[in-house]
């Protein structure tokens, strides 16, 4: 389902723009309908407690009961934790719907944000995939009773990303955070409609970082990068839903449940925002297409001290006829940067091949039979089906 930060991609875009949070509304768009394929996947204020509250309380001071014991500091732990998590919850859960979509696969279920105030929803492409533009895709419950009819306004399955738009008013938007601040062992709150209740909140931590979670669309394979590992609950109909810090900042994207226990969301961060921003503005995201397959390696010693770089890009394999092949890049080649910038593993070449590099020459720097060699190659766009 997941694998480690080794050979991973990742999505490309990141430029905020004017329709995200912040900026000047987006115009209004008449979008698609979608479906889903239904998704499996401190303010920090202790109470203090008196004579009745802790547990084993007593009157006497200095035992293991007393005021400042060990039952009175367990039970301040435990009151500050259900502060964050309740206010939290308050804050994000009504700006988190509870979707019903229709799509060519047929009914499903998911989550979905608010996090615009002219009612755009971000939610996973899975969920509704198989929507189709010009027929409503779904609806959106929210947790006050209110219900909104969805189109759909693009999707990326390569990011696991989808933008909606609601037919009418919606609650207020939750505010985005950015995951690159996010810390193993931080608290993290899920919020979602799982197993199709409504508003449903579990909490957990961050337990890891920089996952990487594989997605396809058609021929086209990529890996999402910097993906958060979560313990928080979650199950299907979680897929959209928010994973939120204590300041009630949405940092996640929750995208898929991995096992018992372990819990997937799509990062929330620069490269989030370029790619709503291009749903929002087109429909779809661009991206270039060079045509190779590649790993990362340690460079030799001698090299590594000259180019002061510890690693680059050894290409697998280089598709016949692709940019790569017309430019004369070969299986073996050591790529070290491409237009300047270091490349040190796949992820840094995806992240470097955006919407701007498509039909322009980008230089790359190569290794090859112990020689540095300069390549040029025009990427394509990237063709999805």
């Amino acid at each position: 389902m997941f694998r480690n930060r080794g050979a991973r991609r990742v999505r490309d875009d990141n430029v905020q723009d004017d329709h995200l949070p912040g900026g000047r509304a987006p115009d209004s768009r008449a979008p698609g309908s979608d479906v889903p394929g239904s998704d499996v996947p401190g303010r920090h204020a202790p109470a203090a407690s008196g004579a009745s509250g802790g547990r084993g309380a007593s009157g006497a001071s200095g035992g293991r009961g007393g005021p400042g014991g060990p039952a009175d500091l367990g039970d301040a732990a435990l009151d500050a934790y259900s502060r964050v998590v309740t206010r939290v919850a308050a804050q994000v859960a009504p700006s988190v719907a509870s979707l019903r979509v229709r799509t060519s696969r047929g009914a499903g279920a998911g989550s979905a944000i608010v996090f615009t105030a002219d009612g755009f929803l971000l939610t996973s492409a899975h969920v509704v995939e198989g929507a189709r533009s010009g027929v409503p895709v779904g609806t959106a419950e929210f947790t006050d009773g209110t219900e909104r009819d969805l189109d759909l306004v693009g999707a990326d399955p390569l990011s696991d990303l989808a933008v909606l738009r609601a037919r009418g008013s919606t609650p207020a938007p939750a505010a985005l955070g950015d995951a690159a601040a996010l810390r193993v062992g931080q608290l993290v709150v899920a919020v979602g409609n799982p197993l199709g209740l409504t508003g449903s909140v579990t909490a957990g931590v961050v337990s890891a970082l920089n996952r990487s979670l594989p997605t396809r669309s058609g021929s086209a394979v990529r890996v999402v990068d910097e993906v958060i590992q979560t313990d928080a609950a979650l199950n299907p109909g979680n897929s959209g839903g928010a994973l939120v810090t204590a300041d009630g900042r949405v940092v996640g994207v929750n995208t898929a449940v991995a096992g018992i226990g372990l819990g997937l969301a799509v990062p929330v961060n620069a490269t989030t925002r370029r790619i709503l921003a291009a749903l929002i503005r087109d429909g779809r995201v661009r991206r270039a297409y060079l045509g190779v397959a590649s790993a990362r390696v340690p460079l030799p010693s001698g090299l590594a001290d000259r180019t002061g770089q510890r690693h680059g890009l050894r290409l697998a394999e280089v598709v016949r006829g692709s940019p790569a092949g017309r430019a004369g890049l070969f299986a073996d080649d050591l790529v070290l940067s491409v237009a300047g910038t270091p490349v040190a593993g796949p992820g840094d070449l995806q992240r470097l091949l955006t919407e701007d590099t498509i039909g322009h020459p980008v230089e790359l720097t190569v290794w090859r039979r112990g020689a540095l060699v300069d390549v040029v190659a025009v990427p394509d766009e990237l063709a999805i089906r």
